[in-house]
């Protein structure tokens, strides 16, 4: 099997980078960010504990 070209080979890297792009993009629009509910609430300030018992 003969050798690549150099251009052969830079056009295939550039159309496989294209390809990833067009995939990451492509799943990116299928599944937007949503919004996460929030799992934590604000609570009544409690007296702060220290870290250490004296």
């Amino acid at each position: 099997m003969a050798p690549l070209s150099d251009r052969v080979v830079i056009l295939a890297i550039a159309c496989t980078l294209g390809v990833v792009a067009a995939l990451v993009f492509w799943f990116v629009r299928l599944h937007p960010a949503q919004d996460l509910p929030l799992l934590w609430r604000d609570s009544p300030s409690l007296e702060r504990q220290p870290l250490i018992k004296t």
